[in-house]
């Protein structure tokens, strides 16, 4: 499963190099050409079946959540700033690995036996926390590490039958989906897959592919937020595991193009294939970006549901992954410029 090697993958924010090489690997036989940009994207080019010169772009952002090391303090402690946003209760005591060594190390917190009673009723903020690699001056982690290095959960994937577990499938479950559908091409217009970076501080390099690309329309394909763990009070999960591919109708940086969300939703019931909609609101993906580019894209997003994102570990159901591509392939196959001609 491709999705093994993305997510075993080290590719925080500003440093996707060994995801790219994952994806190029997958695809580079695939498309008629493929480019990496200033940014770090990976935009390609499959030529579709009929020379309509209709250009729809498919998105999927290779970075993922993470620390940057800011320096060593005389113990040998490394310090760190978050990059994209991560929950502060998830930190303590999770492992990690640390610059293009990939040294590991831990986030050190004092054991419980050594901590008042008031003390584990807080949450330790990330500033509190400090990354212990084993070194024991200052000096001596200078040897592993540089200010800037990046740091990432060490966290390896596991089949566990009808899911799987690993970390940042937000969004190398996209990755993983536009694998596929470039595997499954061409299609009856040209497809540019593009691989996107940065997008977990602000949609950087979606925003740079949009322009460089300015497709007619864009699907973009992620690994949203699944809370389907029970709760104290009856309230509607913003997606389940299992119920199929997550159709945004909105989210907090765009509203999908009503024409290409119809078309997924017809699509999914005249071929039988599971779906749900995301609740609106929740969240941002790259559809905010490239729907700003040029004049303006149609755009959409397609999302595998997948618990506890954004922490050292993450969860999904093998089921929507295979029926997130499949929709996603049947969609293509209906797509025609007519569909956007109309209102």
């Amino acid at each position: 499963m491709i999705l093994e090697k993305l997510s075993n993958a080290f590719g925080p924010v500003g440093c996707e190099g060994d995801v790219r090489r994952v994806v190029i690997e997958a695809i580079g036989g695939l498309v008629a050409e493929w480019r990496v940009d200033h940014l770090g994207n990976i935009i390609a080019y499959q030529p579709g079946t009929t020379g309509s010169g209709f250009k729809v772009m498919g998105a999927a952002h290779m970075d993922e959540v993470g620390f940057m090391i800011d320096y060593a303090d005389e113990n040998g402690l490394l310090h760190f700033v978050k990059v994209g946003s991560i929950d502060d209760r998830v930190l303590p005591a999770k492992t990690v690995r640390v610059g293009p060594k990939r040294i590991p190390g831990v986030l050190a917190i004092k054991p419980v036996h050594l901590t008042k009673p008031d003390e584990r009723n807080k949450v330790l903020k990330s500033d509190q926390l400090v990354i212990d690699i084993g070194a024991t001056s200052k000096e001596q982690a200078g040897k592993h590490f540089k200010t800037g290095d990046y740091a990432v959960f060490d966290t390896l994937f596991e089949d566990l039958g009808p899911t799987v577990l690993g970390k940042a499938f937000d969004d190398r479950a996209g990755c993983g989906v536009l694998i596929e559908l470039v595997r499954r091409g061409p299609y009856p217009f040209d497809f540019y897959p593009v691989f996107t970076t940065m997008e977990e501080i602000g949609l950087r390099g979606a925003r740079v592919a949009g322009f460089s690309v300015m497709p007619d329309a864009a699907f973009v394909f992620e690994g949203t937020i699944c809370d389907d763990s029970p709760k104290e009070r009856d309230v509607s999960p913003t997606t389940r595991l299992g119920h199929g591919p997550a159709i945004t109708v909105a989210d907090q940086v765009v509203i999908s193009d009503r024409r290409l969300v119809d078309l997924l939703v017809r699509t999914a019931r005249e071929a039988g294939i599971p779906f749900q909609l995301k609740q609106p609101g929740i969240g941002g993906t790259d559809s905010g970006a490239i729907q700003a580019a040029g004049e303006g894209v149609p755009a959409v997003t397609v999302s595998v549901p997948s618990r506890y994102i954004h922490s050292p570990v993450s969860v999904l159901s093998k089921d929507d992954f295979r029926n997130t591509v499949e929709l996603a392939a049947a969609s293509f196959d209906r797509l025609t410029p007519e569909i956007l001609r109309s209102r």
